[in-house]
């Protein structure tokens, strides 16, 4: 079971897309809001150097955006 965590804002629409994808293929995912998690945000953006959302971390392993191809091969989706 790898670990994945998803770092989002309520108002981004490609972080809501990103999301309904991980639980329509029943991806287990823990999200965090960095608009209320400033401390969060500041463990995302030094570790990815992004300051961008969606960001999705996977085996605390970035990928930056909705980059379905790249989510898929590390998951091991479709």
């Amino acid at each position: 079971m790898k670990s994945v965590v998803v770092f989002s804002t309520p108002t981004c629409s490609w972080c809501r897309k990103l999301k309904s994808y991980l639980k329509e293929n029943n991806v287990r995912f823990k999200d965090i809001d960095v608009s209320m998690n400033q401390s969060a945000a500041r463990d995302m953006i030094r570790k990815s150097g992004q300051q961008g959302v969606p960001q999705m971390w996977i085996n605390n392993r970035p990928i930056v955006g909705f980059d379905k191809i790249k989510i898929d091969r590390i998951l091991g989706l479709r």
